[in-house]
């Protein structure tokens, strides 16, 4: 691909995908995506499927809400929820918007996703990774969490225990590819 953007579904067999922006079940209630694809550049893609494959012998899979996420779908999120905390500004471009970040959680063998203590996309303080007012099970999961994405070389984001950004998230430019443009 020209973009050097390339799908996730067909890299690692216990990938899972819950795509929240292809369906109305997100914080905007509408479907802001065409379909369910899920993307990345090719490097961070590969570092995701090292994460997985680290994370297997204890039982776990890595499920995918979000990843490359087109700049016009940025505009739609700015303009429903305008607060720099939790959507970046389009003016900036996201991460997502590069292909160098992810949003995901862990689920168990029988793919239940374990506690992390709010639902994706909870804007609230309990969803900042600096929060420990939660259970012990919460922060345990967090913390394996954070652990097996910073061993591959991911950063979370302060305020969204979910978002991982690729470390060389800067050496990619913003896109604006729509994901029908990648799919044919």
């Amino acid at each position: 691909m020209p973009t050097s953007l390339i799908p996730l579904h067909n890299l690692h067999p216990d990938l899972l995908f819950e795509l929240r922006y292809a369906t109305a079940d997100n914080f905007t209630g509408q479907a802001l995506y065409p379909l369910p694809l899920c993307l990345l550049r090719r490097p961070v893609a590969k570092k995701l499927v090292q994460v997985q494959i680290d994370l297997a012998p204890r039982g776990l899979r890595l499920k995918i809400f979000d990843a490359y996420r087109p700049l016009s779908v940025q505009r739609l999120l700015w303009a429903h929820t305008p607060d720099p905390h939790y959507i970046a500004p389009p003016s900036e471009g996201s991460r997502h918007n590069r292909g160098a970040a992810v949003d995901l959680t862990l689920v168990d063998a029988a793919g239940r996703e374990l506690p992390m203590g709010t639902a994706y996309d909870d804007f609230t303080q309990q969803a900042h990774r600096t929060c420990r007012d939660l259970p012990n099970e919460v922060l345990r999961a967090r913390d394996l969490l954070e652990g097996a994405m910073q061993r591959r070389g991911f950063v979370g984001m302060p305020t969204e225990w979910w978002h991982f950004d690729d470390t060389d998230w800067q050496s990619y430019p913003v896109l604006d590819v729509g994901l029908e443009e990648v799919a044919l």
